[in-house]
């Protein structure tokens, strides 16, 4: 009967462990995203991020100009999360826009600079 209780004392101390291991892990970034738009852009950075590996939760606001992301340190880390962002068209703090995925968007998602933009109402 003691080695079922010190077995399972050991088995439940094991399981807290790892589980807040597995918390720690988990990690939260606001990438500051300045060239999204509108609905278009917010929705291309969150369906291309949940695709990612790692990447548990995307939340663009393109309102704030910045992107929140959950993801898994032991499987990527905020640069792969910001170079993807880039991939997808759009800068991510310190990473600029991949070139050719930019000139791919539409033009309510690119840069005022360049003609784009959502229309004031």
């Amino acid at each position: 009967m003691k080695k079922i209780s010190l077995l399972l004392a050991l088995l439940i101390c094991l399981g807290s462990i790892s589980m807040a291991q597995a918390k720690k892990e988990l990690q939260k970034v606001t990438i500051s995203t300045p060239t999204v738009q509108c609905e278009t852009c917010k929705k291309k950075i969150e369906d291309f991020l949940a695709k990612e590996d790692g990447v548990e939760t995307v939340v663009v606001d393109y309102k704030r100009k910045q992107t929140k992301v959950s993801f898994h340190s032991s499987q990527t880390n905020i640069e792969n999360i910001k170079t993807a962002i880039a991939n997808v068209g759009y800068d991510a703090d310190d990473v600029a826009a991949n070139e050719e995925s930019y000139k791919k968007l539409p033009k309510c998602c690119k840069k005022p600079v360049d003609g784009g933009g959502m229309k004031k109402n």
